[in-house]
């Protein structure tokens, strides 16, 4: 439940499943700069992504974890944030990740506002309403995730004839493997998906 001081409307997920394996903090015990941030967040969203919450149990890592993600997610030049989600959301559902297939699935929905994409995507890309540019995307991301040792020069060299630039690859490189990551530590966590990304991004 919301700790000491804060608004009565910030609260934990009350489900009565765990976010997390390990131990969530409560939020007022939280460093000033993670309970600013997710002050933030629940402004902005109205609920409280559990990754923060089961995040918090490493402040450390929690603070490094979504400047990586945020530089790369938020970047404007490149890829479109629709893209991106793209990426994260084909990538998760081959690592079995449900959280980030869950939440970022509701996000791509959001931001394609296409309310089958991210189901398509995430159970098979090639089977999914793409564009030729996304799906050669996704097909290097998916190299990436199934075997990025076999990725070669002639790879980079076929995608900057498909049209992509050198820091779109890039992007496509480092978002598959930041939540190869990502996903690992999820599943690691057994960390729950919020109830209201399910819905969110279908009507």
């Amino acid at each position: 439940m919301a700790g000491g001081g804060w608004p009565s409307a910030i609260l934990l997920d009350m489900s009565e499943y765990p976010i997390s394996r390990f131990p969530v903090p409560e939020l007022a015990d939280l460093p000033d700069d993670i309970r600013e941030m997710i002050e933030t967040v629940h402004e902005k969203s109205g609920f409280i992504p559990n990754v923060f919450l089961a995040l918090a149990h490493r402040p450390d890592e929690l603070r490094a974890f979504f400047a990586y993600h945020d530089a790369l997610m938020y970047r404007e030049e490149g890829l479109t944030k629709a893209e991106r989600e793209m990426i994260v959301v084909a990538t998760s559902g081959v690592n079995n990740c449900l959280y980030c297939v869950v939440a970022h699935g509701a996000i791509l929905r959001i931001r394609t506002k296409n309310s089958l994409i991210a189901d398509q995507v995430a159970t098979n890309p090639g089977k999914a309403d793409l564009t030729d540019r996304e799906r050669d995307m996704l097909g290097f991301a998916l190299k990436m995730v199934n075997d990025s040792a076999a990725v070669s020069a002639a790879d980079i060299e076929d995608m900057k004839a498909k049209g992509f630039t050198e820091d779109e690859i890039w992007d496509i490189g480092a978002i598959t493997a930041f939540f190869a990551m990502s996903n690992r530590l999820a599943n690691l966590m057994a960390m729950r998906p919020n109830d209201e990304f399910y819905t969110m991004g279908r009507g």
